[in-house]
């Protein structure tokens, strides 16, 4: 594989890590989908078992990234309801203010309908936090296991094919 096509495929598996930071960009499939598009031009079993790699580490972080999150939600008494409400303000508010109304459309809506659901603002608030830190939570194992799929990627590109 030529040296330019190997570059964009480094600048594609980097744009989704940013696309996992600043969810705009479905982040962990795009660096997923760059790494299958470097294994199918360099046609090597380095170049399949680096892939392989990449789905398990990618594949598992999807997995846990709902998981572990969603058990401290409920271990703190956050329900589903309100993370709901707090996605669809997320949604509403990326389009009502480009670029940083999902970060302010979702604590929004995670507050407000706990505010609805609890009645006093501290105990609103303190669920909101729950979800915020689940939210970040979840982010960063996905940003892990992103980064380690680009981390072997990157490991063969310079030391092995």
């Amino acid at each position: 594989m030529n040296t330019v096509a190997t570059l964009l495929v480094g600048v594609a598996i980097f744009v989704g890590i940013i696309g996992i930071i600043v969810p705009v960009l479905p982040g962990a499939i795009l660096s997923l989908a760059a790494i299958l598009v470097w294994a199918l031009e360099v046609q090597s079993s380095i170049g399949w078992i680096v892939f392989a790699a990449a789905v398990v580490l990618i594949g598992a972080s999807q997995v846990v990234k709902y998981i572990v999150p969603e058990r401290r939600l409920r271990e703190s008494g956050v329900p589903r309801r309100s993370m709901f409400v707090g996605v669809l303000l997320g949604i509403v508010g990326f389009f009502v203010i480009p670029v940083v109304g999902m970060f302010v459309g979702f604590p929004l809506g995670v507050y407000l309908s706990e505010r609805q659901r609890l009645g006093a603002h501290d105990r609103a608030w303190v669920s909101t936090k729950h979800a915020l830190r689940a939210t970040g939570l979840s982010i960063v194992i996905e940003l892990i296991g992103t980064s380690l799929a680009a981390a072997v990627w990157l490991v063969a590109v310079l030391f092995l094919v």
